[in-house]
């Protein structure tokens, strides 16, 4: 079954992306959700005059990605944590890497974070998606707090 997505569906595409899923994903899933349209050949054309559309719009997106992509690989950030040696007493998630952030000047939504559940004290690098072509990898250092 041909789809195409109206928003960014993880693991699957981002949003106006013609996707093929198995029948029941997108029947009992996507499509009630409002995740996705069947891709019918007029939605197809649709679509395609949309994108032309975007083109120029969607280069100063990327654009202002990578300023602020070079902005974030500027930063260093130290995030502190309980710990009793080396092992944190709970972990660091991509929640505490977006508060980090904050704090440092630059917002960025806790669901274009991975970084995985972080039990230890040490260096780590997270992947921060800015936009769909640029995706960097942000280091990151976790301190025990004295």
């Amino acid at each position: 079954m041909e789809l195409i997505l109206k928003q960014d569906v993880q693991n699957l595409g981002f949003k106006d992306d013609v996707v093929t899923v198995k029948n029941g994903y997108g029947r009992n899933y996507l499509i009630p959700q409002g995740f996705a349209q069947l891709a019918t050949p007029s939605a197809k054309k649709v679509l395609a005059e949309n994108l032309k559309q975007r083109a120029f719009k969607e280069a100063k997106i990327v654009d202002d990605a990578k300023k602020l992509a070079e902005a974030l690989k500027a930063l260093e950030i130290k995030i502190t944590a309980k710990a009793g040696g080396e092992k944190l007493f709970g972990s660091i998630t991509n929640i505490d890497i977006a508060s980090a952030l904050e704090t440092a000047g630059q917002p960025i939504d806790r669901k274009f974070i991975t970084s995985g559940v972080v039990k230890r004290t040490g260096k780590y690098a997270a992947t921060v998606r800015l936009h769909r072509e640029v995706v960097i990898e942000l280091p990151y250092e976790i301190v025990a707090e004295k």
